[in-house]
């Protein structure tokens, strides 16, 4: 089954290479979408593809790469975009 949901991750997550490891982290679960930088210094993003997959890039997403400091990670289900890839704006 595909799930989608958006993403908002807040804390010291700009400047840590977070986008970067997320899409590392998304490619190799199989997710698709996408995740940006925000300017008041959350990253937002958009995950879609089998509920198990999804899930467990959430989950990463709670602690992110080592030099991050991820104080929180807001989740809300969302309508699937029909992603091929995943990408890094």
């Amino acid at each position: 089954m595909t799930k989608a949901v958006d993403v908002r991750i807040t804390g010291l997550v700009q400047g840590v290479s977070f986008r970067y490891y997320t899409r590392q982290q998304a490619d190799r679960l199989g997710v698709t979408g996408w995740v940006r930088n925000e300017p008041d210094g959350s990253v937002t993003g958009h995950f879609e593809g089998p509920e198990p997959a999804v899930d467990a890039l959430v989950d990463w997403c709670g602690h992110g790469p080592a030099y991050a400091d991820v104080e929180g990670v807001e989740v809300r289900a969302a309508a699937t975009s029909g992603a091929s890839t995943f990408v890094t704006g």
